[in-house]
């Protein structure tokens, strides 16, 4: 347990590092080099328009991140005690995390990255930081190889030209070819491409998982559920406001069971 909670705290600040450590990268590597013509349109300049789309996926990412840890599944400890007795108690869909020392409703698993359970409050937000640091990684590393590509003359035409970078980067750093600010970027590379697509995997098999109206935890223990519209089960996570969550990081329930507890 205490390996558990020492995780519930590093693994936060090690996605924070990442983030900081990229937007560095990016302020202070990427948009200078692609300033290659001052005297182009300043409104269309791509530098203007990388930045803007990395601003965008990045403030989606890291609001969402903030909204599933500020928006905690509802805590269900109430039904333990002396109110039990007064009010029913929650669906069997509930557990108990031994890391939050708390029962939450319709728990999905718990997130060492956001040191939260994830349930039925913040599993929207969830999905979408999922899908925005997806994003954000995988076009951080395209940005990256653009610069990688430019300052060591290396083209990635050939498929396997990224998979080979690795190696022959690390041989050319002991020998003084490439520098240690180089070297560095390199290897941000494969971290991106390694988040990037293990956030895509995430984010894709929480979206199976709504659609049929599961969560993590009911899989593992087999709970069957009850058949219904998948568009029912996607609007009771993602809510009737889904196109302005994903364009801004917002907290939206929206889901019919849950209004009907806010009652």
């Amino acid at each position: 347990m205490l390996a558990l909670r020492l995780l519930n705290v590093v693994a936060p600040a090690y996605f924070l590092c990442i983030s900081l450590v990229t937007f560095v990268l990016q302020l202070f590597l990427f948009l200078p080099s692609m300033r290659q013509d001052p005297a182009a349109a300043w409104l269309f300049s791509p530098a203007l328009l990388h930045g803007a789309l990395f601003l965008f996926l990045s403030t989606n990412a890291l609001g969402n991140y903030v909204l599933v840890i500020q928006n905690s599944p509802d805590d269900l400890d109430a039904c333990q005690g002396p109110s039990a007795r007064r009010a029913p108690c929650p669906p069997p869909s509930t557990h108990f995390c031994r890391v939050c020392a708390r029962v939450t409703l319709r728990h999905d698993h718990h997130c060492f990255f956001t040191g939260n359970c994830i349930g039925s409050r913040n599993m929207r937000n969830f999905v979408l930081f999922c899908l925005y640091t997806s994003l954000a990684c995988l076009y951080s590393m395209v940005a990256g190889v653009a610069y990688i590509s430019a300052v060591l003359s290396i083209s990635f035409a050939h498929p396997l030209a990224f998979l080979t970078l690795l190696p022959t980067s690390i041989s050319q750093f002991f020998s003084g070819a490439v520098l240690g600010s180089e070297m560095f970027v390199i290897l941000m590379l494969y971290l991106w491409f390694a988040i990037g697509l293990a956030c895509a995997g995430f984010c894709c098999h929480q979206l199976l998982l709504i659609l049929r109206g599961q969560t993590r935890h009911q899989v593992r223990k087999g709970v069957a559920v009850r058949a219904r519209p998948w568009r029912k089960n996607l609007q009771e996570v993602f809510g009737k406001r889904w196109l302005l969550g994903l364009l801004v990081p917002m907290f939206n329930v929206g889901g019919e069971n849950s209004k009907q507890r806010d009652k």
